[in-house]
């Protein structure tokens, strides 16, 4: 039986996860500097120890709600490519260790630009783990 290990997050109440793998450190509050006329998606330029890396808002990537503006966030620095990216999220979870018996493919009623970014589910004993692929999240649209 093969097993994954994610790094879990929450976005707008939902469970998400990229792999271990993907995730160099995070980061809880840190300033941002937005930038005129860039993606809805992208919140701003964050400084990390001296490299500029772009902020990407889960929120917006996935189409759901805003936040409310004095809600706290928290940074998964992730790597895409030779890149570092921010995606922001609203809270991080744990580290879980998942089996392929519990992954399913997105419905094929799953449609929009969510589907893009959502590689599976994995179905927990109490709620759904959406699996995102961290490349594409982060990659401009």
């Amino acid at each position: 039986m093969k097993e994954t290990q994610l790094c879990t997050f929450v976005v707008d109440g939902l469970l998400c996860g990229v792999s271990v793998f993907d995730v160099q450190e995070v980061l809880r509050e840190s300033d941002l500097t937005t930038v005129p006329l860039a993606d809805p998606a992208i919140s701003g330029l964050l400084n990390l120890r001296g490299d500029v890396i772009a902020a990407v808002d889960l929120r917006r990537r996935l189409h759901l709600r805003e936040r409310e503006a004095a809600a706290s966030v928290t940074h998964v620095i992730i790597r895409a490519g030779d890149e570092a990216v921010s995606l922001v999220v609203d809270a991080v979870e744990d580290v879980l260790t998942v089996s392929a018996d519990s992954f399913e493919p997105p419905p094929q009623t799953l449609i929009g630009a969510p589907r893009a970014f959502i590689v599976g589910v994995h179905k927990l004993e109490s709620r759904l783990l959406l699996v995102l692929d961290a490349k594409r999240v982060a990659s401009p649209t």
